[in-house]
């Protein structure tokens, strides 16, 4: 198994880990100086402080909301996932949102959401004239019913 690298750029910034060893999400951890407050519908953009490196193209770090601060507290992603492309070298930035009415504070060192390394499929694009036909066709959303 090959190894995620993590550099810290910032010398109070937390590496991430894992909150159980079962855990697949590696939490991601509030770089700031200063408690962040969000009002309903307000946005922020929080650093980690860290950058990563992952081992090759056939992998991507994933950033999703952790479940306890979105379903207590509202607070969700503005991106619903981010995407961390292999060859991205720059700080791993969380834009946040929250979604309740009340007021919600981001203390520095919070863990604010989660990064799981999951493998990308690098296929080959092809432009084709036709596409093969399947059963459902272009049926969109709520075209196979309720059940």
């Amino acid at each position: 198994m090959e190894n995620l690298k993590i550099k810290k750029l910032k010398e109070n910034a937390k590496v991430p880990a894992r909150g159980t060893q079962g855990s697949a999400g590696l939490d991601l951890c509030a770089c700031i100086d200063e408690e962040i407050t969000l009002n309903c519908g307000d946005t922020a953009l929080i650093p980690t402080g860290i950058a990563i490196a992952l081992p090759s193209a056939e992998y991507g770090a994933f950033v999703f909301p952790r479940s306890g601060i979105a379903v207590k507290h509202g607070i969700g992603l503005l991106n619903s996932v981010g995407v961390i492309d292999s060859d991205y070298r720059g700080e791993i930035m969380v834009g946040v949102i929250n979604q309740k009415r009340e007021a919600y504070t981001i203390q520095p060192g919070e863990r604010i959401a989660q990064m799981v390394i999951m493998p990308v499929s690098m296929m080959p694009v092809e432009e084709v004239e036709e596409l093969d036909e399947t059963q459902r066709g272009d049926g969109g959303f709520g075209s196979t019913g309720k059940r």
